[in-house]
């Protein structure tokens, strides 16, 4: 399906003019951006509002009472609460907690939540397509603590296996999961796994990284009970990592780190926390970038979320079709092959091509793609390979960039046949 013949509610054209380092060439030859799945380009809305911020009122937050420090604290306070209602979270003020990015998020979760409640013997359910960032702390922490990680394996389709999931649950304190895989583009049932996690008495964690920017969202639809992301893949800023926690829970929660900002008081002989969700956020807080996030999120809700959906379904409808009409058996597609089950990440093989080649070989056109691993060693164990060019789409994205990317494979596939 074409673009221009599709449910899409919004101009592309448009769209990219309103970012501006799409206007930019490399090699001589227009870019064509096609890593959003690791960093977004962000629109000149994002970027007047955080240097207006800077220029006009900067100052630190919670802490002056002179004009610009109320105002900081203000516009801070009110980026908490946009995100907050742009995922649905019930009680926004309350449960958006701030951090530098979703990594550290689920590490917040590993530190506060995982060592009041996980002690030995204890286990803890992951996924084979998870990022190292809901990997690694966990491994941490079972490490420390003797604790067992159980897996839910991934099917040649990219899909997770749920036969077995009763059982892997069963037990087990912690479900950990992504929301849409970075790699395979895969969209998890969320609120199904929840469901079972939570009849067996686990707590939910899931990092969304992936889904926020492209899927309409809801963390109370998810059925889950931490739910990590982060500014720079939703159109915003480096610097900003987003937590949503049920408040009841975040208010059982110690602190994360120490310092200014996260106490009510300081003795000789202890401290007080503060309340949520200044208790988890230690020292000066990434303020302009919080400014850039809520700009971010009145992009996207300008956009309107099932609209980038669509978008993205169909230009992956699309760029699959195309890959598959153009290289045949010499391309693999990795992930579900239903366009609707799928986010806009395509993850691939061009032959015996290494995806480093490919990369490079693509730079020359002006095409930006990952290769690598993508952080996601055990999935890429799984898949049998050891690493793969990814493309992922943002909306600014169209059919011309997908045209360029398959005329820059030809090239890539000549250079190295």
């Amino acid at each position: 399906m074409a673009l221009s013949e599709s449910t899409t509610a919004f101009d592309v054209a448009a769209v990219r003019k309103d970012f501006p380092l799409l206007a930019r060439t490399v090699h001589g030859k227009p870019i064509v951006y096609l890593d959003s799945a690791a960093s977004s380009q962000r629109p000149r809305s994002v970027l007047d509002a955080m240097r207006h911020y800077d220029e006009t009122t900067h100052a630190n937050v919670h802490r002056g009472v002179y004009t610009i420090a109320e105002e900081a604290t203000r516009l801070f306070e009110s980026a908490r609460v946009a995100v907050g209602r742009f995922v649905g979270a019930p009680d926004p003020a309350h449960e958006i907690v701030f951090a530098k990015n979703t990594t550290e998020c689920l590490n917040l979760v590993a530190h506060t939540w995982g060592r009041t409640h996980l002690h030995p013997g204890d286990v803890i359910v992951l996924t084979e397509m998870e990022h190292h960032a809901n990997i690694v702390p966990w491994q941490m922490l079972a490490a420390e603590r003797a604790l067992e990680i159980r897996w839910i394996p991934v099917d040649d389709d990219g899909q997770l296996v749920f036969d077995d999931l009763e059982a892997l649950v069963d037990g087990a304190r912690l479900v950990g999961l992504t929301a849409m895989s970075n790699v395979l583009g895969t969209i998890n049932p969320v609120a199904q796994v929840a469901e079972a996690a939570h009849r067996a008495g686990a707590v939910v964690v899931v990092d969304a990284a992936q889904a926020v920017p492209h899927l309409p969202t809801d963390v109370t639809a998810f059925g889950a009970d931490f739910v990590a992301f982060g500014a720079h893949k939703m159109l915003g800023p480096t610097g900003i990592g987003i937590l949503w926690g049920r408040r009841e829970i975040l208010e059982s929660l110690p602190p994360f780190l120490g310092g200014g900002e996260m106490i009510l008081d300081v003795r000789k002989d202890g401290f007080t926390p503060n309340e949520i969700p200044w208790r988890f956020e230690a020292g000066t807080p990434p303020i302009t970038e919080a400014i850039g996030l809520e700009a971010a999120v009145a992009y996207l809700e300008g956009l309107t979320m099932p609209a980038v959906r669509q978008h993205e379904i169909d230009l992956t409808t699309y760029a699959m079709g195309l890959l598959r009409d153009r290289f045949g058996t010499d391309i693999t597609i990795f992930g579900p092959p239903d366009p609707a089950d799928r986010g806009g990440v395509i993850s691939f093989a061009l032959g015996d091509v290494h995806p480093h080649d490919i990369s490079q070989i693509l730079d020359e056109y002006g095409v930006c793609v990952r290769a690598g691993h993508h952080c996601a060693k055990p999935l890429m164990r799984r898949l049998g390979v050891n690493a793969t060019a990814r493309a992922s789409f943002g909306p600014y994205n169209d059919e011309a960039d997908v045209d360029v990317l398959a005329e820059a494979l030809q090239h890539a596939r000549e250079f190295f046949s």
